[in-house]
């Protein structure tokens, strides 16, 4: 088991098993989410995945139409999970939520044309310059 936490520690994800999918995203949405130059998070199987404490919640629709559902602690703000409705049965996690660098290294770099030039991904397969 995997658990992930807010900052403050009023919110976790307890997740089940391996993530389906460890990736990385460069959109501007998530730059302004993290606060960073890209995003990095892990999708489980909704079922494997069991939220604590409570969150406040907010719907945002993507590049792709479709809508995003973020779910973060209403006292410290940190995202703990999303769900795209496009992949109703993954949550996605925040990997610096799980405070672990032994984590999975990401397989997966999503809208690499907003990526920063500066940004290297180190991928299966060798580095890729983005």
């Amino acid at each position: 088991m995997r658990i992930a936490r807010c900052r403050c520690g009023s919110v976790s994800a307890q997740c089940m098993g391996e993530p389906v999918r460890v990736s990385v995203c460069h959109c501007l949405a998530c730059q302004r989410r993290t606060g960073s130059v890209l995003a990095s998070q892990a999708r489980f199987e909704e079922s494997s995945v069991a939220i604590g404490g409570r969150t406040s919640t907010y719907i945002r629709t993507a590049d792709s139409g479709s809508r995003v559902l973020y779910m973060f602690c209403p006292h410290c703000g940190d995202t703990i999970a999303y769900v795209n409705e496009g992949e109703p049965d993954l949550v996605a996690i925040p990997i610096g939520a799980f405070a672990d660098p032994s984590f999975p290294a990401p397989t997966v770099s999503f809208y690499e044309h907003r990526a920063h030039q500066w940004v290297l991904i180190a991928l299966p397969g060798g580095d890729h310059r983005l």
